[in-house]
């Protein structure tokens, strides 16, 4: 099973000095992170959809083994809250096609105060290429249901696991034959203990093989907390007798690479 670990987003101030060297331009960012991981989870698109030609020029700016994950629109998931996906899909995958083969995934995130409607999500699933792999992270406890679970290994759809609080925030279901799961803040401030990591670690290895994969993002941002966790966390995938992609050095995660400086560790 290859772990394939990211962060959601790459253009955080707090992360000059962190993950960027000082005097790194902003517009270099993208290519020192792809450097550094093996992915990113796109949240550009949730906000405002890129057009192409931007899409194409993430694509130019990283290596060919570099894979994308982009987070669907809210205009989808939050204003439509999936009624009549066809056009706001079909507009998603025409500007993604600039990511060409490195497009590895979509992520649906569904509003809190949307209640489980299998038929919506049905509809909505249905309007994706069958060559682009889907995960759905929804936050509303209804949609922990049988028919749900069904209607996502129906369609090869990723039931996104997350963490919030040091816990799921989701039953820990296996629908697909692949996997996404996402951080999103510990218990106590924005890091998490490595004890936590390694249960999860423990976890993905346990549910996927050797010959599948898992798609892993930390979205805990602030302060450079993602960063640090990702390298915590392939360490721990590593005990866990499974291979995680690249990730920065702990150095290079705190900024000690590019500063020389002493510097207390990121709050975990």
């Amino acid at each position: 099973m290859a772990v394939v670990i990211g962060t959601s987003g790459w253009q955080y101030r707090d992360w000059r000095g962190r993950l960027y060297p000082p005097r790194l331009p902003q517009r270099l960012w993208l290519e020192h992170h792809a450097a550094l991981f093996a992915t990113v989870e796109s949240n550009a698109a949730f906000y405002r959809l890129p057009e192409q030609h931007t899409f194409e020029a993430w694509r130019q700016r990283t290596p060919a083994d570099f894979r994308w994950a982009v987070k669907a629109s809210r205009f989808l998931t939050h204003i439509k809250r999936l009624r009549e996906p066809e056009e706001p899909v079909a507009r998603l995958m025409e500007r993604a096609t600039g990511l060409g083969e490195r497009l590895d995934a979509v992520l649906l995130q569904l509003p809190p105060t949307l209640k489980a409607d299998a038929g919506l999500l049905r509809e909505c699933l249905a309007c994706f290429p069958p060559t682009v792999r889907v995960a759905v992270e929804p936050r509303h406890d209804s949609w922990w249901t049988d028919e749900v679970r069904t209607l996502l290994e129906r369609y090869g759809a990723a039931l996104c696991w997350a963490d919030r609080g040091e816990k799921p925030i989701a039953p820990l279901w296996r629908t697909a034959d692949w996997g996404y799961l996402r951080f999103h803040t510990g218990a106590e401030g924005w890091g998490y203990p490595p004890a936590v990591l390694q249960t999860w670690a423990d976890r993905l290895a346990a549910t996927y093989t050797d010959d599948e994969d898992v798609l892993v993002y930390f979205n805990n941002d602030p302060g450079g907390n993602a960063v640090v966790d990702a390298v915590v966390f392939a360490e721990a995938v590593r005990r866990a007798g499974r291979t995680p992609t690249r990730v920065p050095t702990a150095e290079q995660a705190t900024g000690l690479a590019w500063t020389g400086e002493e510097r207390l560790p990121v709050a975990t």
